[in-house]
């Protein structure tokens, strides 16, 4: 499984690449806007330096509705970087760029995603990722992960080749079960990434060892 950040922050960018297991970068324009990042040639810019910093996909989100505007913008965003994945938004006209940018040999991320039907859609238009929002789908009382789960079935039954990227990670246990429904990625804040790493038996047992290692000196 890859593990994805999903964040526009370049120092939490940095912090993740250096524990030597990420895999790729996703964002959208609200990420860009926490971190300030405004007008074209600025958001550009951050994303080339992403690109720079990761050696792996990285998702840039078109702000378009309009299948012409989607393309276009795709494009100048596919233009940026090889490592650049075009994010397209779950609607009728993303679908059919979607398909545009497969044909025309550009990646694309299907965002926004919440129900099985909309994956088949976003898999038989060629895109490389679909991104079903786990966190955002539990928000409604349903489980995320059962979503994820059901369209990896789905996947391997028909022979599909887009991976399911499982979004809107809260927790670390998000990732862990989104990890047994064979999610082929997840996309993660760095906080939920660092949570992985902690255990309080951990904690007390390094403790107890250096506590040990003291009294061989």
């Amino acid at each position: 499984m890859k593990f994805f950040i999903d964040t526009a922050n370049l120092d939490q960018i940095k912090e993740a690449n250096e524990l030597g297991i990420l895999d790729g970068v996703t964002t959208n324009p609200s990420l860009m806007a926490k971190e300030g990042i405004k007008g074209h040639d600025a958001i550009m810019k951050h994303y080339k330096d992403i690109c720079e910093m990761v050696d792996g996909d990285i998702s840039a989100e078109v702000v378009s509705t309009d299948f012409k505007d989607i393309v276009e913008e795709g494009k100048k965003l596919a233009a940026i970087h090889p490592n650049i994945v075009v994010k397209v938004p779950m609607i009728k006209d993303g679908v059919k760029a979607i398909k545009w940018f497969t044909d025309n040999g550009i990646k694309t991320n299907c965002t926004l995603v919440f129900n099985a039907g909309q994956a088949i859609l976003c898999a038989k238009a060629g895109a490389k990722y679909v991104s079903p929002f786990v966190g955002r789908i539990d928000d409604t009382g349903w489980d995320g992960v059962q979503l994820v789960e059901q369209i990896v079935h789905i996947y391997g039954v028909q022979g599909f080749k887009t991976q399911v990227l499982a979004a809107s990670m809260r927790s670390p246990n998000h990732i862990i079960r989104c990890a047994e429904a064979g999610a082929h990625v997840v996309t993660s804040p760095l906080e939920s990434i660092l949570g992985l790493l902690k255990h309080p038996l951990t904690d007390v047992g390094l403790a107890k060892f250096l506590e040990d290692a003291k009294k061989l000196q």
